[in-house]
């Protein structure tokens, strides 16, 4: 049998001392709090109990679990690590990522278990749902949100985003298979400064997968509602009514000749296993002791990527870059005196960025510390603008691209959805490059054009009206109105400043009727000829 003690008797500490009873594993029960002990050791007289990790004889069992506040986990789960202690640490596992890293590394040293308390990854409807992506039941995961809202349980030193959305960050990860590429997050403090009781999250990740998390403790009724949507059906969970429904719709939008026509199916209740979710999880925690299952799925590791997407949300929660519709900042606001530019109400821009007039912002954009946009621009939903950026005029970004610190963009440059840039060769997140003596440069010359999905391998310079295809690799420079396909990137035709494809199959020289130019090649080098030399057409 592993021997078990639970670290901290409270709203969740009890429900772990209860189960664990149940399953045969409770040895021990610390608690600072001796009225509590007491009551704890009539209800269980064969388990001994302790007002502190360092009293004599706590130290004896195999393993802990620890439901105390938030504060108190790194230093309780550093002293016990140290003593080669497997640990069940509950949400969140600390704080700080880095206290986290330090944790997880920690264990790793001492060969022992480290888990967070990621709950709900055990709840048999999360995981019916889970099956259900994998199986393309749904088609392609696209969109998912949760609500977790009720009144009360108010924290003083969390924020509503700390305590309720760790659950559903993980959920979202463990159905995405991925880490968010993009979080950001607003919220509203009215009981207390500074503590926000409501908050609205938005998380972007690869492929397309787009979720948000609505969380607050102050709501007028309870309301625990996942719903996921694909391209082929649609699903909701709703862990707070009375009859914990998981429903399947066979429902979607379908584009038939053309147009959008509503798909409406029938609905179905799916079947799950109703087992308590946290008799899965120490099941797990003492399976993984035992050596029968392996520690992947709520280890350390993924306790740190949980953490630091919350620290992403609660950095925009609390950073300096403003909500332009909110207009906090008169700094920014003095900058857009007289001027046209428009700034979604959800985007969000440093102080210190320029944005030239009649440039158009859409929601969920985020503009960077010191970054430079030039007039009549238009950023699509979702874009990001690195710090130091400069982007000329009439520039279109479409939705999901990122602009890192490296990249410049000259005048009429058009980004097609989710194409990416890259700044760092060969990037290693053990060993960081995060600063600008590390990035490379990559120069996007005037009326270039980058399909979407193509992926620009930084260091190098696209040419003046270039197009490069829609998926393309591009890993060295491009000439001036080339037309670039395929991985890797290469050179299938010529096109003119307007567009239009250029005819060189007959003379070295060619016409685009569209912009009255006529072009010329020489040596695999297409140049516009000068006004005085053009020829007449």
């Amino acid at each position: 049998m592993v021997k078990i003690c639970v670290v901290g008797s409270g709203r969740w500490g009890k429900n772990h001392i209860r189960t664990l009873s149940e399953m045969g594993h409770l040895s021990g029960i610390i608690d600072t709090n001796k009225k509590t002990l007491s009551q704890f050791k009539s209800l269980y007289p064969n388990v001994s109990t302790f007002s502190s990790i360092s009293e004599l004889g706590a130290d004896q069992y195999d393993a802990y679990v620890i439901a105390t506040p938030a504060k108190t986990h790194f230093e309780l789960a550093k002293a016990l690590l140290l003593k080669k202690k497997h640990l069940l640490v509950e949400k969140p596992i600390t704080l700080q990522s880095s206290k986290a890293k330090e944790l997880t590394e920690l264990a790793n040293n001492q060969q022992v278990i480290l888990m967070t308390g990621h709950l709900l990854l055990f709840h048999p409807a999360i995981r019916k749902i889970k099956s259900f992506i994998e199986s393309g039941k749904i088609g392609k995961l696209q969109y998912m949100y949760s609500n977790r809202l009720n009144l009360g349980t108010v924290r003083t030193h969390l924020n509503s985003l700390w305590s309720f959305a760790p659950h559903d960050v993980s959920i979202f990860d463990y159905l995405a298979q991925n880490l968010p590429t993009n979080v950001i997050s607003q919220g509203g403090s009215f009981l207390q400064p500074k503590i926000q009781d409501t908050t609205m999250t938005m998380l972007h990740y690869p492929n397309n997968i787009v979720g948000h998390i609505f969380v607050s403790w102050l709501h007028p009724f309870k309301e625990h509602r996942l719903v996921i949507i694909g391209s082929k059906g649609m699903l909701s969970y709703e862990d707070s009514s009375d009859h914990k429904q998981l429903l399947f719709y066979e429902k979607g939008i379908d584009f038939i000749n053309g147009e959008p026509v509503k798909r409406d199916g029938a609905t179905q209740i799916i079947d799950y296993p109703k087992e308590p979710p946290l008799k899965n999880e120490l099941n797990h925690f003492i399976e993984c002791i035992k050596g029968n299952e392996k520690n992947t799925l709520i280890n350390g590791e993924k306790g740190y990527d949980v953490l630091k997407i919350l620290e992403r949300a609660d950095a925009c929660l609390n950073h300096s870059s403003v909500s332009i519709s909110a207009a906090q900042s008169d700094h920014f606001k003095s900058k857009l005196k007289n001027k046209s530019t428009f700034i979604h109400t959800s985007a969000t821009v440093d102080p210190t960025a320029q944005i030239g007039q009649h440039t158009k912002v859409w929601n969920f954009s985020n503009i960077q510390k010191n970054a430079t946009i030039g007039n009549d621009c238009i950023l699509g939903q979702n874009v990001n603008i690195g710090p130091n950026v400069t982007i000329g005029n009439n520039c279109k970004i479409q939705n999901n691209v990122s602009i890192y610190e490296g990249v410049q963009l000259d005048d009429y440059v058009f980004c097609g959805p989710s194409m990416v840039f890259t700044n760092i060769n060969i990037p290693r997140s053990k060993y960081p490059q995060a600063e600008s003596k590390f990035y490379i440069k990559t120069h996007v010359k005037e009326g270039a054009s980058i399909g979407a999905n193509a992926t620009i391998v930084c260091g190098v310079t696209l040419g003046k009206h270039c197009l490069i295809g829609a998926g393309a690799v591009i890993t060295k420079d491009v000439p001036d109105y080339a037309i670039v396909v395929g991985n890797p990137g290469n050179i299938v035709g010529w096109i003119s400043e307007a567009g239009t494809k250029l005819d060189f199959s007959k003379s070295n020289k060619a016409f685009c009727e569209k912009c009255n130019k006529w072009y010329q090649i020489t040596k695999n080098i297409v140049s516009e000829l000068p006004i005085n030399s053009q020829v007449a057409h």
